[in-house]
């Protein structure tokens, strides 16, 4: 199960930290992944770390924005939110990857947390 929290509304230029937090699994064992979906869009990837968090993968809209880690001892991975956008607006979900390598494809994605939403106003 995976909880995600942090969420919220913010202005324009600002900043977030979402959380995400698992129980009931082996969360070490997991690659990780935050994804997005806006009001009437699909749900989009955003990032991925991998399980020992050694390497983090960004869509191309939120490099250098964006910073997603994680705290195996904690069983949370997290995601910075720096220079937000009006565009960033949408539930946050995080997941767990499946797959023996760090991908950023939805359907090698399962165990979807509720979300938490993000609101930025311009």
């Amino acid at each position: 199960q995976l909880q995600a929290s942090g969420g919220g509304l913010v202005q324009a230029g600002g900043s977030l930290r979402l959380s995400c937090a698992a129980s009931g699994l082996t969360f070490s064992n997991y690659h990780m992944g935050w994804f997005r979906q806006a009001p009437g869009k699909e749900r989009d990837f955003v990032a991925t770390i991998t399980r020992s968090g050694g390497n983090t993968y960004y869509a191309e809209s939120e490099k250098g924005r964006f910073t997603i880690s994680r705290d195996n001892a904690k069983n949370t991975v997290y995601l910075q939110m720096n220079s937000l956008k009006p565009e960033d607006t949408a539930v946050y979900y995080c997941a767990t990857n499946y797959r023996a390598i760090p991908t950023t494809s939805k359907g090698d994605f399962g165990s979807w947390g509720q979300g938490t939403l993000v609101t930025v106003s311009s």
